[in-house]
């Protein structure tokens, strides 16, 4: 799409959601899904679903359902998942490697071009499937590549210069496992990962003895 829609961020966290549930039924040759299977395969309610579809256009047909594939593409389209999406990730510590051994980033779209330290000399690369590179390169290779995504997992204390290298050359989208709270201009969307707060939250549920 040349022009991008206007929706709501948790929308757009659910349209994530509605692709996985899409492929799965597209996998197993399920060619039209009612919005009330989808809606629950993917845990909201049906009026939610529709909704959130509405954003980029109507879907289906009463009685009949929704297109799986068009639909799965259509979300992918908005979702800049059309192709593969350019990544880079920076810190390649213990969590950071384990992240770039993960081979789930391609299957969903995105391809992590490289990895960045400020000690690559120091890094153990043989179970890694990309170069990392010093940080010092790090501008030049997001401009080279065109990259405009990028997840970083440097210690707290380096994360907010690391983020301003990344806004600098051109990154927009930034998914953020450092422990501190990153200010970018307002065209730049962070989203923070901090697994202790997620662990917290959880604990919540849990007997206590």
């Amino acid at each position: 799409m040349d022009n991008k829609v206007e929706i709501p961020r948790k929308a757009i966290y659910r349209l994530s959601i509605y692709s996985r549930c899409l492929k799965r039924l597209l996998e197993n040759g399920i060619e039209t899904v009612s919005s009330s299977a989808l809606a629950s395969a993917a845990g909201v309610k049906p009026a939610q679903l529709r909704k959130d579809l509405a954003y980029f256009g109507q879907f289906g047909t009463r009685g009949l359902g929704y297109p799986v594939e068009v639909l799965l593409n259509t979300i992918r389209e908005v979702l800049g998942r059309a192709k593969l999406q350019p990544v880079v990730l920076v810190g390649a510590g213990n969590l950071g490697r384990a992240l770039l051994r993960y081979d789930g980033f391609r299957k969903e779209g995105f391809e992590v071009l490289a990895a960045f330290d400020a000690k690559p000399d120091e890094i153990d690369e043989s179970r890694i499937p990309v170069p990392v590179y010093s940080d010092d390169g790090l501008e030049d290779f997001i401009k080279e590549n065109k990259v405009r995504m990028a997840i970083v997992c440097v210690p707290a204390e380096h994360g907010q210069a690391v983020a301003n290298k990344l806004v600098d050359a051109g990154v927009q989208a930034i998914l953020n496992f450092s422990p501190i709270v990153l200010q970018v201009p307002e065209h730049v969307v962070v989203t923070r990962v901090d697994l202790a707060i997620e662990l917290e939250n959880l604990s919540f549920f849990i007997d206590r003895d």
